[in-house]
């Protein structure tokens, strides 16, 4: 067989679907900058701000919703890439080994000249389609959109927030892939990595700043802050590393499992 067969397969099964993703989270982006110049003129958003409870603050990361930058990272980055992209990624790995345990497939995939490992790392491999492709064409929507509301930020920015989601988006599929060996069934699988991906969000989003604050030091959410990037200009190059060791370790965890584990 040759190499990396399977993660090119997969790959090109999962264009189409990261080429929709692209685009609904672009319209998105358009959406968030459309509405931000009347939100601007006609509320006073830092009075909007301190109207929500703390523990909203705290959950959603918002700090401030007076300039562009703030609004997209509350509005687009905190709530579609964090949240909604890292529950997506995480839920359609977790169907990557389990659906085919689950149909009866596997079989007919093991009796290939593939070993475990190998079947495991090329269908995580593949699902750098849809985390690359959700990543390109929505920086190019935030910077010309923002020109057109002058409103303007800067190019660095926008370009290292969406990289810097990529090693978050690979690490929150790597929860999606260990429980995808762990249990056989797809949906079973589904559920506990939606299930551990949002208990992670909420124990990184309300932990922080307590006596149990050392618990988010698992949560991948940690290490990815929109807030920081938009807003300070500051690029956390040491986080974006741990989100790829995690990632390894969630790779290597998964292969050994799928390894040891009899096919039923």
């Amino acid at each position: 067989m040759q190499m990396f067969e399977l993660a090119r397969y997969d790959g090109r099964r999962r264009i189409r679907g990261g080429i929709y993703l692209s685009i609904g989270m672009s319209l998105l982006a358009a959406m968030v900058i459309w509405v931000y110049p009347s939100f601007k003129t006609e509320i006073d958003l830092n009075q909007l701000l301190s109207a929500y409870p703390e523990p909203i603050l705290q959950v959603m990361g918002i700090q401030t919703m007076a300039s562009l930058g703030g609004f997209l990272s509350f509005e687009l980055y905190t709530f579609g890439w964090v949240i909604l992209l890292g529950l997506y990624l995480a839920y359609a790995t977790a169907g990557t080994i389990a659906d085919d345990v689950d149909r009866g497939r596997m079989d007919v995939l093991l009796a290939m000249p593939i070993s475990r490992r190998r079947l495991v790392g090329e269908r995580f491999a593949a699902m750098a389609v849809p985390i690359v492709l959700v990543n390109v064409v929505p920086p190019l929507v935030v910077v010309v959109g923002a020109r057109l509301i002058d409103e303007p930020l800067a190019v660095a920015d926008v370009l290292a927030v969406h990289l810097l989601s990529i090693p978050y988006l690979f690490a929150c599929a790597g929860i999606g892939l260990l429980a995808s060996v762990v249990f056989d069934r797809a949906a079973i699988a589904q559920r506990v990595a939606l299930g551990v991906t949002f208990a992670l969000f909420l124990s990184e989003s309300l932990l922080t700043g307590t006596d149990a604050g050392a618990i988010g030091v698992i949560a991948p959410m940690r290490y990815y802050d929109p807030n920081a990037v938009l807003l300070e200009g500051s690029y956390d190059f040491v986080g974006a590393g741990i989100l790829v060791a995690m990632t390894v370790v969630f790779l290597v965890a998964a292969q050994l499992w799928f390894a040891r584990i009899d096919i039923a």
